[in-house]
């Protein structure tokens, strides 16, 4: 069946049912009066146990979208208990397997869950594509699932995604909440998309897949939270190396292609050096850390007070506020 949702709400109510009768039981989640940045998915196409690929979650009181979402991602967003009946949107960066792979479980988890309006998929040129192609590929689920539980329970119309392509510039102004598309330097593709969210005098930038840009600068200046992908040049470099010595020469040839066209551990300290950001957090890591002597090997060369996130990491903005809190 696979719904995460329904799946975390039996959870909930498995543990109501341990605790005997009149103890209190804390509320799920605490009122949320800023941004809330949740980690959903912060490796790269390259495995690495407890890390799904690259998403992120941002949340106000009125609002949630999500930016990305690569495989393992829509698990891990409904195990930290996300409110996906909020959803309303997810934007894509760019359009490469690791960053959309699990929008068919977000459309099937936010549905399951009460979603009131279609989930719109947003991103550039192309975004219509991908969205004709899930929902032909989805079409077939989307019957089974509402012959079973119900038109009434499972609007048909609500399961069926919808597409919106932007340039760059404003592209959400509601109840206090804007969202700016802006290119980043990703080739070949193009264009590529980040995304700064600004509410209640908070702010966060997410790069998506970029090298460090005059522009992602530019919009990064003030921000209270910059997410940028980011590359251990040293430890790709390593792997390249070893895979040709042993004779394999395709992964090789890969390992030594995607080396330019991520942001490196050195180039960032550009980025802080040059634009006044309150916290830097790096995610979409290539190679994602697998275990702390790998975590120490990818910390080289990160800027001074950067953090290497983690899936199921919350970065709090709470509104008034100049504090950041890590969780």
């Amino acid at each position: 069946m696979n719904y995460s949702n329904l799946i975390a709400g039996f959870a909930f109510a498995l543990t109501l049912s341990s605790n005997s009768a009149g103890q209190s039981v804390a509320p799920i989640t605490e009122a949320l009066d800023g941004i809330k940045i949740t980690l959903c998915g912060t490796s790269s196409p390259i495995a690495a146990p407890g890390r799904a690929q690259a998403c992120v979650a941002v949340e106000t009181p009125q609002h949630l979208y999500i930016v990305d979402a690569g495989s393992g991602s829509a698990a891990t967003a409904n195990l930290a208990g996300l409110p996906t009946e909020k959803l309303r949107g997810i934007l894509l960066t760019h359009f490469h397997s690791d960053h959309i792979s699990d929008i068919g479980d977000f459309n099937l988890n936010s549905w399951v869950a009460g979603r009131p309006a279609p989930l719109q998929i947003i991103g550039p040129t192309g975004v219509e594509r991908v969205v004709e192609g899930l929902n032909i590929m989805y079409e077939l689920d989307r019957g089974y699932r509402v012959a079973h539980h119900g038109a009434e329970l499972l609007d048909p119309s609500l399961g069926v995604l919808e597409h919106r392509i932007i340039d760059e510039g404003l592209i959400v102004d509601v109840d206090g909440l804007q969202i700016t598309a802006f290119e980043v330097s990703h080739p070949p593709i193009e264009p590529a998309f980040g995304y700064r969210f600004d509410f209640g005098e908070r702010s966060v930038v997410i790069s998506g897949d970029s090298l460090v840009t005059d522009k992602i600068i530019e919009i990064s200046d003030g921000a209270d939270v910059v997410l940028h992908d980011a590359m251990a040049l040293q430890l790709v470099e390593r792997a390249e190396n070893i895979s040709r010595n042993s004779g394999n020469d395709r992964l090789a040839a890969v390992l030594h292609d995607i080396q330019d066209y991520h942001a490196t551990t050195t180039d960032l300290q550009r980025l802080v050096e040059e634009a006044d950001i309150g916290k830097l957090a790096l995610y979409h890591l290539v190679p994602a850390p697998r275990n702390a002597m790998a975590l120490t090997a990818f910390s080289r060369d990160v800027p001074e007070g950067a953090i290497i996130t983690e899936d199921g990491m919350v970065i709090s903005l709470p509104a008034g506020s100049e504090e950041i809190e890590i969780d």
